[in-house]
């Protein structure tokens, strides 16, 4: 770390209350990556939460496939390291999450569109012998 950080840390370390403390002092609290990066990660969640508005027809399922297996790994690296990342594992928890809703959305609306086709294609052929 550098001692610009390490100084800035102790400073701010000092206004902290000490019921805080603990949580301020963590190998895996704010003065650390390891409870910024899951920090911001939520960004994606709520990019993910704010998608489920999205017409079904206009859904990636490679795209959420990425993100929900992604999530799945990084769910389950929050628990294999030390110290035990419970704010990353609940994030990568939340992405795969909304990403397989995506995608059981997706196959959803497929499954109905090819439903609908076949019905349209049965109906065509009786429609022209009348």
């Amino acid at each position: 770390m550098s001692v610009i950080y390490r100084n800035s840390m102790n400073a701010i370390g000092k206004f902290v209350p000490e019921k805080l403390q603990p949580l301020w002092k963590h190998p895996a609290g704010p003065q650390t990556i390891f409870f910024w990066a899951p920090a911001f990660k939520w960004g994606l969640v709520m990019a993910g939460v704010g998608d489920l508005q999205r017409p079904a027809s206009k859904i990636s399922i490679s795209q959420s496939g990425a993100l929900g297996i992604t999530g799945l790994i990084w769910t389950r690296y929050s628990l294999a390291i030390t110290p035990k990342n419970w704010n990353l594992f609940s994030v990568n928890l939340f992405v795969a999450c909304t990403a397989i809703y995506q995608i059981l959305r997706a196959f959803r609306y497929q499954r109905q569109q090819a439903a609908l086709e076949a019905a349209n294609q049965m109906a065509a052929p009786s429609d022209a012998a009348h």
